[in-house]
């Protein structure tokens, strides 16, 4: 157990230095060609729930005996190499600086007044269209982006690392990519998809109501707002967001930094209203987007410090 801990605490501190440079080969990219050729082979013709649930079991059954055949190779050679590997292996699966990099790319031409690029980066990290939009959308785009995978993306991989090590958060990383790929409510996917995708909301679920919490609780408020009130505010918006986790993530973004997200966008030409959430007592602006980088940070750093102590004490008792 000592050692599982030291293993998720290098690769937590990997992530935030070092990241995933874009030149070398990720896991994701092998994980999303299979589902790619998958799906393509699959979700045709009848029963395709049926379907959709086989690659689901395929593809969590492959990754997670790939990655604990690994780390127990690696912990059998040598201790020492043990928690290397398995910190290499749960640095790879977060998302700390990549998050960071990618906002950042939406707000340094956004403060230049480079509208035109500061829509080209957002267009990268969003799936709605950008080509309108002025700064409080744009920086809108990014905003929600952060506050949305900073579950997705760090603290969700962590809850299931802590669990059940470097196999865990592969096998969290797996759900999370087949339902972003084939979780969609449409009419080639409503059924294949949906086993991905409420497998998706049920692994989220208690990481991603911890995650709002801590941002209530221990990032900065820029709102003035009472904490009570914050509070009170965070679960009434987190239960009108459309999606059953996310919204205790934007919610918990909106008001601790005094700002409204949600609203309109549209994807493809095709409008899409959501309701919005926050007190908007501040109109949004791209400095917004560094707050919301730095919550994340913090929150990351709380979850993680958190975690281990959790585990820890159980260790001890136990």
């Amino acid at each position: 157990m000592p050692a599982h801990f030291i293993a998720i605490a290098i690769g937590f501190v990997l992530d935030r230095i070092i990241g995933d440079p874009p030149s070398w080969p990720h896991p994701i990219r092998w994980i999303g060609t299979s589902i790619s050729k998958l799906t393509r082979l699959l979700n045709k013709g009848r029963h395709r729930f049926a379907k959709g649930a086989i690659l689901f079991v395929l593809m969590i059954a492959i990754v997670t005996a790939i990655v604990l055949a690994i780390v127990s190779i690696a912990y059998q050679v040598n201790l020492y190499i043990g928690i290397l590997v398995e910190a290499i292996l749960i640095a790879i699966g977060l998302a700390q600086k990549s998050l960071k990099d990618a906002a950042m790319d939406v707000y340094e031409p956004l403060a230049a007044g480079d509208m035109g690029k500061a829509r080209e980066k957002l267009s990268w990290i969003v799936g709605r269209d950008t080509e309108h939009l002025q700064e409080g959308e744009i920086a809108r785009g990014a905003i929600e982006t952060v506050s949305e995978n900073t579950a997705d993306g760090v603290t969700s991989p962590l809850f299931w690392a802590f669990l059940f090590g470097a196999p865990g958060l592969w096998l969290y990383k797996t759900v999370n990519t087949l339902d972003s790929m084939v979780g969609y409510r449409d009419e080639r996917y409503e059924q294949f998809g949906k086993c991905s995708a409420r497998a998706d909301d049920v692994l989220n679920f208690i990481p991603a109501r911890i995650t709002g919490l801590f941002m209530v609780l221990v990032t900065r408020d820029e709102s003035g707002t009472p904490l009570s009130k914050r509070l009170a505010g965070w679960l009434r918006d987190a239960r009108r967001h459309p999606s059953p986790n996310s919204g205790y993530l934007e919610a918990a973004t909106a008001w601790q930094l005094g700002i409204k997200l949600g609203g309109t966008n549209t994807y493809r030409g095709v409008v899409s209203n959501r309701p919005e959430i926050g007190p908007g007592t501040t109109p949004l602006r791209a400095m917004h987007i560094q707050m919301a980088i730095r919550q994340m940070h913090t929150v990351a750093f709380v979850f993680w410090l958190v975690m281990t102590g959790v585990g820890v004490l159980i260790y001890a008792i136990a």
